[in-house]
């Protein structure tokens, strides 16, 4: 599961090793966990990964293994302390036996060197094996538990009566926005094509959008939908023990393994954008807004909400992602969840905030908030976006840094990353469909995209038969 985050071959760079180290063969971003903070807060780990319900972690052995790595880091200065001295002292000596004896020890020191680098390495290995399997913190307000025990933080608009209203299957399909039966034949099942007004209307959500972060001062980036499954985990996305993957894996006739698969969501590749940088903390805060395309399996989920286009393989996505100081990141998220609240409002959405429980937060997000839609043809919530905090766990596995303004103990530190969905483009479909549907079978356009649909109407009618 943790093979794209660590590489035996790689963990040796670390490296303690003076040997002739092999040259790059492939690329490799060596995840830095602070060791000690994790076996110091031992206690707290465990029952942060209790209520998050996550496969717990030994942290009395993790505890262990960082003694002694301690110890061995230790006893290796000790040893090249000792071969300088030797080395010195043959140099300095002209008497033949002293000088024959000093060569003996420095041999002898050498090989315990060697010893003591490959203990320490495979410790390493050990602890950061084990290490990437603990989630990020929690906030202290989180909720504990499940995800019924989400707290409302806001309810926007009233959710209207859902008696009598279609669902977005069938308004799209009396429309003629939406083909579900060629797209199985095309594709398979949870497939789609978006037609006539439908692709309109998607086109007109990303670019509404994209303007709308532009507006707040977040830079446009095209994504790349596919990444190195490294990015992928080190986003938070590998999957559990004894769970299945919702990557898409890419393979070629050459190899089962390329290292590659498809971005689940365009936070990968935004993160990716800023992997292995040292910025400077005066050019931070950092914002981007990247419109991508998100590919997910679905595996363990087909069972749920598989009519139209709640749940499928592929769909169109803009995402916010900022980098910031452990300081601002706190102030980040409301930054984010204040643009994903009031484009919601413009497109006239009844909607609700949620402060999502710790059991809902996956492996990277301090917090989350979700924001849900009410969809009246479906006569419930459906989620619609999230906004997470996930501090330094991202930057830590894709080597994210800044360089303090002033001098401190560390000469860089870890940047905090950030990430919110600006829309989801089926989701909000979805909602914009069953909320604005009208008895005639038309469907209101919220105002706001009307510019970007040729001939601005003020209303999707069915076509003339």
């Amino acid at each position: 599961m943790l093979k794209h985050l660590v590489s035996k071959r790689h963990i040796a760079r670390r490296c303690y090793s003076t040997a002739k180290q092999h040259p790059k063969s492939e690329f490799h971003i060596q995840p830095k966990l602070d060791f000690t903070q994790l076996a110091e807060n031992a206690s707290i780990i465990e029952k942060n990964m209790v209520d998050r319900n996550y496969d717990k972690i030994d942290m009395t052995l993790f505890a262990q293994l960082n003694q002694q790595r301690l110890n061995l880091y230790k006893h290796l200065v000790s040893l090249k302390t000792k071969r300088n001295d030797l080395s010195s002292a043959t140099r300095a000596t002209s008497v033949k036996e002293e000088r024959n004896e000093l060569i003996h020890q420095g041999k002898q020191v050498k090989q315990d060197i060697k010893l003591c680098e490959e203990q320490l390495n495979q410790t390493e290995t050990q602890l950061l094996e084990q290490g990437l399997m603990i989630p990020n913190n929690t906030h202290q307000n989180s909720p504990i538990g499940s995800e019924e025990m989400a707290r409302i933080i806001k309810v926007v608009g009233t959710p209207i009566d859902a008696k009598g209203k279609k669902d977005h299957v069938a308004i799209a399909t009396g429309l003629n926005m939406l083909d579900l039966e060629q797209a199985a034949i095309a594709s398979g099942s949870s497939f789609y094509y978006l037609q006539g007004m439908g692709a309109f209307l998607e086109l007109a959500l990303i670019q509404y959008a994209m303007h709308k972060a532009a507006s707040r001062g977040f830079l446009g980036v095209l994504t790349p939908d596919i990444v190195r499954t490294q990015m992928a985990y080190g986003c938070g996305f590998q999957p559990r023990r004894g769970e299945s993957s919702q990557i898409y894996d890419i393979a070629t006739k050459s190899s089962a393994d390329t290292g590659l698969c498809l971005a689940g969501t365009a936070e990968i590749p935004l993160a990716g954008k800023f992997a292995t940088k040292l910025l400077n903390e005066q050019d931070l805060p950092q914002k981007v807004v990247g419109f991508g395309h998100a590919f997910r399996t679905e595996a363990g989920g087909r069972g749920l909400e598989t009519k139209g286009l709640y749940r499928v393989h592929q769909f169109s996505k803009v995402e916010l992602f900022a980098v910031t100081t452990p300081d601002q990141s706190e102030e980040m998220m409301e930054e984010i969840r204040s643009l994903q609240e009031d484009m919601f409002t413009e497109l006239g959405l009844c909607f609700r905030i949620l402060d999502m429980p710790t059991e809902e937060l996956g492996a990277s997000a301090f917090r989350k908030y979700d924001m849900e839609a009410w969809m009246p043809g479906r006569a419930k919530w459906g989620e619609i976006s999230s906004t997470s905090n996930c501090t330094d766990y991202q930057s830590r596995r894709l080597s994210i840094r800044y360089r303090p303004k002033y001098q401190t103990a560390k000469n860089t530190q870890f940047c905090h990353t950030l990430n919110g969905t600006a829309i989801a483009v089926p989701r909000v479909i979805i909602a914009i469909l069953e909320t604005f549907q009208q008895d005639n079978g038309s469907v209101r356009v919220p105002k706001v995209l009307r510019r970007w649909i040729p001939g601005e109407p003020e209303y999707f009618h069915p076509p003339s038969k």
